[in-house]
């Protein structure tokens, strides 16, 4: 059974979500709440499996929810999908960054709705590694960190073979994809990136394609 928390500050859509999911076999909604304050307190109380996390809410917003969430998680932490209008919103590259697993257009069907669910419970991305890398490479054109944000992890903490592997991630390949390329296993592509996550502390493979971009690792268009 997979548990759920569904957070948008429209009720129509949140009570929509939530019907979808809980009228299919298999979910459990544990939750709604209106806003990311009240996400952050029930993602404590009720530990959800995965959270479809509404970005544009007053008060506290989806990626600062997500931020706090992910970072207060005890034990395994959820799964976020962010929900957006449009699929190059400039949020979502926020969200990415702090930390969800991929994003969920709010047009999108009911079976595409209970299959996101189910992939990022799961462990996978929400979307294709060609779309991330769409997505991010929108955003690295027009956006430069700021001066105030933190300096992104050394990747020189990585080996050859995991660089390689992170490299290949970015630019929109699947495991199977860079294993054939590497003439390695798709088990052992899956080490290189898990070693690679845990070594810079990300929480993703979205948040790795995004700081292979913001490190200069590979380039829009490169």
């Amino acid at each position: 059974m997979t548990r759920v928390l569904v957070v948008d500050d429209q009720f129509l859509i949140r009570a929509g979500l939530a019907g979808l999911l809980e009228a299919a076999p298999g979910f459990e909604v544990v939750g709604e709440a209106a806003d990311g304050e009240e996400a952050v307190r029930l993602a404590a109380e009720t530990r959800p499996d995965v959270i479809l996390m509404d970005i544009r809410m007053p008060g506290v917003n989806g990626i600062e929810a997500t931020e706090r969430i992910l970072a207060e998680a005890d034990g395994r932490p959820p799964r976020v999908l962010v929900l957006t209008t449009f699929d190059l919103d400039e949020y979502v590259y926020g969200a990415l960054r702090a930390g969800a697993s991929g994003f969920l257009l709010k047009d999108s069907g009911p079976e595409r709705l209970l299959a996101a669910v189910t992939a990022v419970e799961g462990g996978d991305a929400l979307f294709a590694p060609s779309v991330t890398r769409r997505l991010v490479e929108a955003f690295a054109r027009r956006q430069a960190p700021a001066p105030a944000e933190p300096a992104p992890p050394d990747l020189a903490v990585l080996t050859s073979r995991e660089t390689e592997v992170l490299k290949l991630t970015a630019r929109g390949l699947s495991n199977v994809e860079i294993a054939d390329r590497l003439y390695i296993s798709e088990a052992t592509v899956k080490t290189h990136l898990n070693r690679t996550m845990s070594k810079l502390d990300l929480g993703s493979r979205a948040q790795a394609v995004v700081l292979a971009y913001e490190t200069g690792l590979v380039t829009p268009g490169g």
